[in-house]
């Protein structure tokens, strides 16, 4: 009885000490990069690392921040200055005058309400419409469902440019009412909806929302859109804030879709704006337009960045 328990119990250890090894094993292999910590911790392996990290971070840095700072500084120079070459660093004189004569020459004000309320419009009817379709594919499951899904995301495959020309025949009359939609927010509004790719993220993000929480709104009564308001959109607050900044920077670039809609210049965007007057006003002062007309979606970006990332990356619950 002895020898049998003093055998288990070495067997029980040597089990242990293997899966003591594996874990280990797997730790080292999670661990293990390009370069190993024996070989950044001579000072030769660290020296090499810091210099291509900083060579690296360098070129990223004047790729991405290059025509940021061309386009700003353009904006402070003379016109013969911004057009000569080649072109200098920095401008000789600062001329701040140019911002505000692009702003009032180029009635950027009324441009940039315009974009404003083609943008939040697009974001209503996106929350309303993409909100209920995402919802009703992940938590209703209609007939048909995964395949109306893949129907939706076959579309991503599809090149935008190929479907301006469809698009624009169907605004032209729309089918069953009759309609011309040229000129008209609804002609920006409408073809926003059909976003497969923000039906897809709310689609995922709702899937990983546990089914008791719906089966114990279920017991006490609540309805499905009672179920929608009360507890999946407070819980899809990331994933709602990150379909929100993709619906107003995607109005706010666009530009050939604009163009074909809205010839009337007093309903045009603020792209289509700037196109359109850029033949009638010297170079600086249309490279100040640019750098206005980029100032706000570069400050989404900088406020909202943390909320985009953890938009993206939150796939399921915890507790």
């Amino acid at each position: 009885m002895a020898s049998n328990t003093l055998v288990s119990r070495r067997g029980s250890t040597s089990r242990k000490s293997a899966r003591r090894r594996s874990e280990g094993g797997a730790e080292r292999a999670r661990q293990r990069t390009l370069i190993s910590p024996a070989q950044l911790g001579r000072p030769r392996g660290k020296a090499v690392y810091w210099i291509v990290f900083g060579l690296v971070m360098v070129v990223f840095t004047a790729v991405f921040l290059g025509p940021l700072y061309w386009m700003v500084t353009g904006g402070l120079k003379t016109t013969q200055e911004v057009v000569q070459s080649p072109p200098t660093a920095f401008p000789s004189s600062i001329h701040t005058e140019n911002y505000s004569q692009a702003w009032t020459v180029m009635d950027l004000s009324k441009l940039l309400f315009n974009t404003l309320y083609y943008a939040f419009g697009a974001l209503a009817f996106q929350l309303i419409f993409d909100v209920a379709a995402a919802y009703s594919l992940s938590k209703l499951r209609p007939v048909f469902g995964k395949v109306i899904l893949g129907m939706m995301l076959a579309t991503l495959m599809i090149p935008a440019t190929v479907l301006v020309v469809p698009q624009y025949l169907t605004v032209l009359d729309v089918p069953l009412v009759q309609r011309n939609l040229v000129n008209s927010p609804w002609a920006i509004w409408l073809p926003s909806v059909t976003n497969a790719f923000n039906i897809f993220l709310l689609k995922r993000f709702f899937d990983s929302i546990p089914g008791e929480l719906l089966d114990a709104a279920a017991m006490d009564g609540a309805s499905p859109l009672r179920t929608l308001r009360s507890i999946i959109l407070p819980i899809s607050r990331p994933i709602l804030g990150v379909v929100s900044i993709f619906a107003v920077v995607g109005v706010w670039k666009d530009f050939l879709w604009p163009m074909l809609t809205l010839p009337d210049p007093g309903k045009q965007t603020l792209n289509v704006g700037i196109y359109s007057l850029a033949s009638g006003v010297p170079e600086n002062v249309l490279i100040a337009a640019l750098t206005i007309a980029s100032i706000p979606t570069l400050l989404i970006f900088l406020l909202f960045q943390r909320n985009i990332m953890s938009g993206l990356t939150a796939g399921g619950l915890k507790g």
